[in-house]
């Protein structure tokens, strides 16, 4: 499994508190999302959760990164995001602390991400504001996907709109499950 792919290198804070390393993830396909409690699309939740427990046993890592770039839409702290997810949506897929998606202070993960995956895969009718901004390389907004392969390349990524149900982002999970590293 080759580990010296740059986001295996990357460190994070799991929502406890406790050290991290994306590392862990390797030899699995990971969907690292930007999440937020307080969002018209936060019901996207009860989506990834479904999408991590039909696939978690294939391989699939569903990684939520709270972030609070967007109108203030994740002000919580940790444990108060950790238990929203847990009581509202009963997510148990990895959450990790706060980070900043976007700005001066961008965490290192989406520094990465946007660097390598600058183009989004959007909607079949996206919102002309989203297809306006298809290539623009920072994160748009909440809810934003970046699918992982197995071997740490960064292999798609999917404008907010594309919800975890949707098709174009369900056929992309099953493809890089199908693959072997």
């Amino acid at each position: 499994m080759p580990q010296n792919k740059p986001i295996y290198a990357i460190e994070a804070k799991r929502i406890d508190g406790s050290s991290a390393s994306l590392s862990e993830y390797a030899g699995k396909v990971m969907l690292i999302v930007n999440v937020a409690s307080k969002c018209g699309l936060t019901p996207q939740y009860d989506g990834l959760e479904k999408l991590y427990a039909d696939h978690k046993d294939d391989g699939l890592a569903v990684l939520g990164f709270p972030a609070n770039n967007f109108a203030g839409q994740e002000p919580g702290t940790n444990e108060e995001i950790a238990e929203f997810c847990r009581a509202t949506f009963g997510v148990d897929f990895p959450m990790f602390a706060k980070v900043s998606v976007s700005g001066a202070d961008k965490a290192p993960l989406y520094d990465l991400l946007t660097k390598i995956a600058p183009k989004r895969t959007l909607t079949e009718s996206p919102r002309p504001s989203a297809a306006a901004k298809a290539a623009d390389p920072d994160v748009r907004w909440n809810f934003e996907k970046f699918l992982v392969s197995r071997n740490g390349e960064i292999v798609a990524r999917f404008d907010p709109d594309v919800t975890p149900d949707n098709p174009l982002l369900v056929k992309a999970v099953e493809r890089e499950l199908a693959r072997t590293a």
